[in-house]
């Protein structure tokens, strides 16, 4: 069929106007997210009190507000998509994380990653200094069942980061910069527990942070590309991440200023090794799409009554 140039025109006006849509959406979840999020995080750290212990009274009425605010993500991603494609939008996105994709491989990378970097930095600890850094006392066996009961709660997290926000930035800016970009914000996301005593990230350095979970945003990127979009992977690589990486601790003493570069040595090799696998990963990435349409990402043109 011949178009008429009337309507090439037309189609090609469209263009930018699908363009702004989607970055208008996208800019409504992270705005929405951390707004949400914030204030219920600073809640939390209001009622658990300014000190690190906290009352079994307080718990009960400090833990729902930290479940909401880390549960914004998802709630912030599915409320979007049921405004912007209905109910059927929501039950796709939410399937991405219950659907378990093939590959065995795939599972060994997301439950096997981190521990992998963390023993790397322990040998080359060895090697730079002469000795071995200090292990944690966690078993396999406790942190294997760490991994599965948190892996459902990573949910809260990854149907909003990898779910809806990867794939509608990578349609802008590609899936390279997007991993970049969406670990910058993400690790962002997390600056209020930089400055509240119950967080194990109190007193640590936030620039170091950065750096770090931007490189595992990268990691997370490529893993749900070659998984055609599997949520239920990055929820299993989240969960093992936050479950091994204390195989040889990081945490540098705590200091006055969170935005100090005052890593320990174990912190800066991983660090390291984290941005030496995602150099990799982004030259994998390289001219990768996801693409419109696909398993991995449906992103419909969005219409401009979605933007809040």
């Amino acid at each position: 069929m011949v178009r008429t140039r009337t309507e090439c025109s037309r189609s090609e006006q469209r263009v930018p106007e699908v363009a702004r849509n989607i970055m208008g959406a996208v800019l409504n979840f992270f705005t929405l997210t951390y707004i949400v999020s914030w204030i219920f995080f600073i809640a939390w750290a209001v009622v658990s009190g300014p000190t690190a212990s906290m009352t079994s009274e307080r718990a009960v009425l400090a833990t729902p507000l930290l479940l909401i605010g880390v549960f914004a993500p998802a709630l912030v991603a599915l409320a979007l998509t049921f405004r912007a494609d209905g109910r059927a939008g929501t039950e796709a996105l939410i399937r991405r994380a219950v659907e378990w994709p093939g590959g065995a491989r795939w599972y060994l990378f997301a439950l096997g990653y981190m521990a992998a970097i963390k023993l790397a930095a322990a040998a080359l600890h060895r090697i730079v200094t002469g000795a071995w850094p200090p292990f944690g006392q966690e078993t396999v066996l406790i942190m294997a069942g760490a991994i599965v009961v948190s892996t459902p709660v990573q949910a809260g997290e990854e149907i909003g980061w990898r779910g809806y926000a990867l794939p509608r930035l990578a349609n802008r800016v590609g899936l390279p910069v997007a991993s970049i970009v969406l670990g910058v914000i993400w690790a962002s996301w997390h600056l209020p527990f930089f400055f509240i005593p119950r967080a194990d990230t109190f007193g640590q350095s936030f620039p170091l942070y950065l750096l770090s979970v931007t490189a595992i945003s990268v990691a997370m990127a490529w893993l749900y590309w070659r998984s055609n979009g599997s949520l239920l992977l990055t929820m299993m690589l989240h969960a093992a991440i936050n479950n091994t990486k204390d195989i040889v601790p990081s945490a540098a003493s705590p200091t006055t200023s969170s935005f100090a570069l005052n890593g320990s040595l174990v912190a800066w090799l991983t660090a390291a090794l984290l941005w030496i696998c995602a150099v990799y990963f982004l030259i994998q990435m390289r001219g990768a799409r996801l693409e419109h349409g696909s398993r991995a990402v449906e992103v419909r043109e969005i219409p401009t009554s979605a933007a809040v």
